[in-house]
Order: structure tokens, then sequence, then C-alpha cells
């Protein structure tokens, strides 16, 4: 087929090796980017939670934790809890990430001292809301950037590793389980609620900073009019897109699957063209969490 002689000529891959300036530039943004990371969750844990009992997740909620028993100062807690966790991620998840992790930690447990006794409200439905949408912003940033705040993350990795039954979410659900419960026994039940709604927001927040507004969808089209519809989208959206050679189950007849990436707002578009051309085109969507790459986003 004609759709296919494109796989046949061999081009040059070209590899772009950065300089040590583009290296350095790189470097210093990640390691701003993960210091305002850290300030930011610093504030939504002095401003927010910690005056209204509201405890995070992890190490961190530990920390808080062990903060209201014994009085030690909580960013000296965040940091001495986390050390051997850290130290744990050397052989799993590489050098780089240690050394952003470790910086991460020591930021948030600098900028903690900067913003006690600033308390911004004493509602804890607002300071659970609020708290949570701040708390994550600020991980999001320090995930988005190769790095962590949370050792349970870290032993949670290992864990599933070496026992496979259950996954990291798994692991870190039941941490956080007892935290939570923990919580319940200290500050009241009421007090434990607000903080697995905190959680919650918290949560969505790391997505939208993670994934970005502006999610994509991924389209897979299957027509016996694919060159139609392909010169159409590739016209009317100014989008690539990619054909691939398939076989039906049923038919076992050989069909070319049409493949394109294109933004929430296009889809409309997207389906309206293949309409317009094959009623009876077989087509599935799904959600794209990061696109990169050439005539692929505008």
């Amino acid at each position: 087929m004609d759709v296919f002689k494109m796989f046949k000529s061999k081009r040059k891959v070209l590899q772009h090796t950065k300089t040590p300036f583009e290296i350095f530039r790189e470097t210093t943004a990640r390691f701003i980017i993960l210091t305002i990371g850290a300030f930011i969750v610093a504030f939504a844990l002095e401003c927010f939670m910690l005056p209204n009992k509201i405890i995070d997740g992890g190490i961190i909620g530990v920390s808080m934790m062990f903060n209201f028993i014994t009085n030690i100062n909580l960013g000296v807690l965040i940091f001495c809890l986390n050390i051997p966790f850290i130290f744990l991620a050397l052989t799993t998840l590489g050098k780089m990430f240690v050394i952003q992790t470790f910086y991460s930690v020591t930021m948030l447990s600098i900028a903690t001292n900067l913003f006690i006794g600033h308390h911004v409200t004493h509602d804890s439905f607002l300071a659970a809301i609020f708290g949570g949408i701040i708390l994550g912003v600020g991980v999001g940033l320090i995930l988005r950037n190769s790095a962590s705040l949370d050792g349970t993350e870290i032993l949670s990795i290992r864990l599933s590793k070496k026992f496979s039954f259950m996954s990291i979410g798994e692991y870190l659900m039941g941490f956080n389980l007892l935290i939570y419960s923990a919580s319940g026994f200290m500050f009241g039940w009421d007090k434990a609620m607000y903080a697995i709604i905190t959680y919650y927001v918290a949560s969505k927040m790391i997505d939208v900073v993670i994934d970005g507004f502006n999610s994509s969808k991924s389209v897979r089209i299957v027509s016996d009019f694919y060159k139609e519809i392909g010169k159409s989208i590739m016209k009317e959206l100014d989008v690539s897109v990619t054909y691939m050679k398939s076989r039906g189950g049923y038919s076992g007849e050989e069909k070319i699957l049409t493949y394109c990436v294109v933004s929430r707002l296009e889809m409309a578009k997207v389906k309206e063209i293949v309409r317009s051309i094959d009623k009876r085109a077989f087509l599935v969507v799904e959600d794209v969490h990061e696109v990169e790459g050439v005539r692929v986003r505008k």
C-alpha cells in the first residue's frame, strides 16, 4: 500500500547535545521552581492547616502530629523524619532525584519557620479547601520537577517492588489511612474528615499542575475513507495524522487506522469531519496527559 512507503525510507536521527550553558540554565530553573514549590507548601501548612489541626498525609502528617505532642519545631521534624527515606531512594530512583528531593525537603524545613504565627483563617472548612488548593500547587510543582517531599512515597515504591501483591498507590493509601485514623483519635473525627477533604482537593490540584489545564485527546479512527479523513483533519485543524496498519477481528480484512492528537476544544470538529465523510467509521477517544512533538501542540 502507498500509505506504508514512508516506513521504507530510512531517516537520520537528529540528536541535540545540550551545551553546558543550557544544562546550567535548566538546572537553575528547576531548583528555583523547587524552592517556590517548597515555600508554597510551607505556607499551606503553617497558615491554613496547622492552626486548624488539619493533618497532611505521609511524613509531613506524622511530623505535624509529633509537633503537637512534643512541641519540637515542625521544620526540624520534617527534615529528620524524611532523611532515612531519602537515602532509601538512592538505589531505586537515582542520584539526581535524591539530590533534588533533599533540596526540596531542606527548603520546606526552612520555609515553615518563616510562616510560623501567620494564620490566615480559623474556619476549618475554609482551611481544608484553600489549604488543599495551595498545598496541591506546591506539591505539584515539586513532583513535576522530579522531586518529592514525602518519604512514604519512596517507601511505597520499594515495598511494591519487593512485595508485588500491592501497588504503590495501595501502599500509600494504607499509610495515609493509618495517619488520618491517628489524627482522628488525637484531634477528633471532624478534623480527620477535614484532613481527607484537604487530601482530595490537593490531589486534584496536583493533577492540574502536572498535566496542565489544556488536556488533549488521542483519536483512533478506522474507516475505508482514511485518506479523505486524514487530509481533512490536517487541512482544517492543522495537526498531523499517523496511518497504522490493522486487521479486523471478525472480518479478517486489513484496515488502515488513522491516529491523531488534538485539543479538547478541537474534538467536536474531529467528530464532525469523520461523520461527514463516513458515518460508519469506528472512532475511539482517550485522554492524553502530556503531549510533546512537532505539529502536535500550537
